[in-house]
C-alpha cells in the first residue's frame, strides 16, 4: 500500500509539474468563474488555506490535506504554473464550459516521460475537480509506467492549522512533507 501512496503522490506531482500557463495566468487574481474564451490562460488561483484533496487512481483512493498561500500557489498551481520551468516540451490550456482543458508532455527524469490530458473545473474558492489521463514510460519505478487515470476532488476547509505551513501536504497517517521542498525549494518541512 505504501507504493500506491507514492504513485498517487508522484502522479499529483507530475500533473502539477507539467502545464505552464503564461506569467499573466500565474498572477491572476482569485475568481469564482472561469475566464472568458477570449483570455484562455487567465485561470483563477486556489484560495489560501487548507484544501482537503481526495485523489482517486487505479482503484485506490487517498485523502490528503494541502496548505496553500499565494506564494506556494504561484509555484504549484493545480495546473503547475511554476513547479517546473523545464522538462515540459508541450503544453496547452484552453477554456471549456465551467473550466479548462489541458495537455502536457513532460520529462520527469527518473520519473519517466509523462503525457497528460484532462480538465480542471470548479470555483477555486470552495472546491475544484481535476480529471486527468496520463501515460508514463521510462520511470525507474515500474508501477509508475503505463496508462493512469486520476481524479482529484478538492474542498477548502479553512485556514491552515497551527503546525502546518504553506506547501505542507499531510497524509491520512499523519506523515507530513513539504511539496516545495520536494521540487527544490529551500524550506524544511517539520514533522508532526
Amino acid at each position: 500500500m505504501v507504493w500506491r501512496a507514492a504513485v498517487l503522490t508522484m502522479t499529483v506531482l507530475a500533473l502539477s509539474a507539467c502545464s505552464k500557463p503564461s506569467e499573466k495566468a500565474a498572477s491572476a487574481p482569485q475568481a469564482a468563474k472561469p475566464a472568458a474564451a477570449t483570455t484562455p490562460t487567465a485561470m483563477p488561483s486556489r484560495k489560501a488555506g487548507l484544501w482537503k484533496q481526495t485523489v482517486s487512481t487505479s482503484g485506490v483512493q487517498q485523502a490528503t490535506s494541502l496548505c496553500l498561500d499565494p506564494t506556494v500557489e504561484s509555484k504549484m498551481a493545480v495546473w503547475g504554473s511554476q513547479m517546473s520551468k523545464s522538462g515540459c516540451e508541450a503544453t496547452s490550456i484552453t477554456p471549456i464550459p465551467g473550466g479548462w482543458k489541458f495537455t502536457s508532455t513532460c520529462d520527469m527524469g527518473s520519473g519517466g516521460k509523462t503525457t497528460t490530458t484532462g480538465t480542471v473545473t470548479g470555483d477555486f474558492n470552495s472546491r475544484y475537480k481535476v480529471e486527468a489521463q496520463s501515460s508514463t514510460s521510462g520511470a525507474g519505478a515500474p508501477q509508475m509506467n503505463g496508462e493512469h487515470q486520476m481524479t482529484i476532488d478538492a474542498v477548502w476547509e479553512g485556514p491552515c492549522p497551527a503546525g502546518v505551513k504553506p506547501g505542507d501536504m499531510v497524509l491520512p497517517n499523519g506523515m507530513k512533507f513539504n511539496m516545495i521542498d520536494m521540487t527544490g525549494g529551500a524550506r524544511p518541512a517539520a514533522r508532526p
